[in-house]
């Protein structure tokens, strides 16, 4: 297919968080991110830029083994409802069962943003984006939330997203990656530490 049409048919562009906190050996957690990677690509999705890839402390502290994240820009035909859909395969494909929030997993893949639209309604995503923290780990949305009502949030997102995408923005607070990631506290952007050769084997 001629590279002009391919670029047309995949014309919507979608980040993804990748992350993985199992099995402890940081080597394997690297090699599920890159296989989730491989799996993602089909006639519909296309990866167009990868991050370097992080050690994170787990996430709620005590919950499990560090993390290895990164991030990834996607490009694709399918709806925002059908691209969830196809991570959720993928995580599938790579042993992750979703029977605890926020429990160990061998492969995360977060849709952060889809063709940079808002889901389902402003007033929907404000209700989770301030959703106080008691209330995060007991209460999950059934229905997507676009853009991730916590990318804001998270260093282990906007570090590794300022690497592909610094001067993307936030549809609703109109906040760029590297304006959100500077906004955090020093000591969450610290604990966000590039691997190095060694340990990602």
């Amino acid at each position: 297919m001629p590279q002009a049409q391919y670029q047309e048919k995949h014309a919507l562009a979608a980040f993804i968080a990748l992350g993985a906190n199992e099995p402890a050996d940081t080597r394997l957690k690297y090699l599920n991110i890159r296989t989730g990677l491989q799996a993602l690509e089909t006639g519909q999705v296309v990866i167009r830029a990868i991050s370097r890839f992080y050690r994170t402390p787990c996430f709620p502290p005590g919950a499990g083994p560090d993390f290895v994240n990164a991030v990834a820009k996607a490009e694709t035909s399918l709806s925002a409802g059908q691209f969830l859909d196809h991570l959720h395969s993928v995580e599938r494909a790579l042993g992750r069962v979703r029977a605890e929030r926020w429990g160990r997993r061998t492969l995360d893949l977060d849709l952060l943003s889809h063709d940079d639209g808002i889901a389902p309604d402003e007033e929907t995503f404000a209700l989770w984006r301030d959703l106080p923290p008691e209330r995060q780990r007991l209460c999950a949305p059934d229905r997507l939330i676009l853009p991730h009502p916590r990318l804001q949030d998270r260093a282990f997102v906007l570090a590794p997203w300022a690497d592909i995408a610094p001067d993307w923005r936030h549809p609703v607070s109109g906040h760029s990656v590297r304006e959100m990631l500077v906004a955090l506290a020093p000591e969450d952007r610290a604990g966000v530490i590039p691997l190095c050769p060694a340990e990602s084997g």
